[in-house]
């Protein structure tokens, strides 16, 4: 979901369009994975939504 959520950015989709078609509820969190994927962080899209490296380190 998250690749698909940034092609679909990468393409012009607007980021409201995006949220409805891949039920995505947070906007920031949207923001966060294009960031991830400018910053070729590409490792970070496989975790799980809602974790980070650093709370999974801490379990």
């Amino acid at each position: 979901m998250k690749l698909k959520a940034i092609e679909m950015r990468l393409a012009g989709v607007p980021i409201k369009e995006v949220m409805e078609t891949l039920q995505i509820r947070n906007y920031k969190q949207l923001k966060t994975w294009m960031r991830w994927h400018r910053n070729g962080e590409s490792y970070r899209l496989a975790q799980p939504v809602g974790q980070t490296t650093q709370d999974v380190a801490k379990h």
